[in-house]
């Protein structure tokens, strides 16, 4: 397997380190090298969370310089353009269309931006758009964004779609791994139509 960096995008809430822990756990289970970071920006308060995910034979540094992403896995439009220029030119952008207003746009010192989706089809090699929240079972349970865009990410990787089932039951709290899995098989589902 040829390297992969993966920047994963959120607001804190969502999931993004749970997101990078279990594409991180199945890299090792297949034997290869993996760096992670993560970086919070006021989570608490529904600021950016940022985990990066490198994967390779060798891996030395667990930042992914910018440019050089193979993959963006955003929770939401706006965190999506935030953190596009991590991305290669050859890079993969998948995202969840949801709006999440970010403070200045609640207090009204500026307004939520427009035309994100086609700025970030302008500059990245593929996009895949999803409306997460319209689809089963996460329009059931809006915290299973992460794993839905996650089975998408799974279907465009060279895993095999069980290790990946297997690295959730091994990482996510035993009450919550059905919905995931569910929510993981619509994302895979949802991918494996977008082409």
């Amino acid at each position: 397997m040829s390297k992969n960096d993966i920047l994963i995008a959120g607001v804190g809430g969502q999931g993004t380190i749970l997101t990078g822990r279990i594409i991180a756990a199945l890299a090792i289970a297949e034997g290869l090298d993996v760096k992670t970071a993560e970086t919070h920006g006021m989570a608490q308060r529904g600021g950016s969370v940022i985990t990066h995910v490198r994967i390779g034979e060798k891996v030395y540094s667990p930042l992914i310089p910018q440019g050089d992403g193979d993959f963006l896995l955003s929770f939401e439009k706006l965190e999506a353009l935030r953190w596009l220029p991590y991305l290669s030119p050859r890079g993969t952008v998948i995202v969840n269309t949801q709006e999440l207003e970010p403070l200045p746009v609640l207090t009204g010192q500026t307004e939520y931006s427009t035309g994100i989706l086609e700025e970030i089809e302008s500059k990245a090699a593929r996009l895949i758009a999803a409306d997460a929240l319209s689809i089963e079972p996460v329009n059931k349970n809006a915290r299973m964004v992460n794993t839905f865009l996650l089975g998408i990410l799974a279907q465009t990787m060279d895993f095999e779609k069980d290790k990946w089932l297997k690295v959730m039951e091994q990482t996510i709290k035993a009450k919550l791994v059905d919905i995931n899995k569910q929510a993981f098989e619509a994302g895979w589902q949802f991918a494996g139509k977008d082409g």
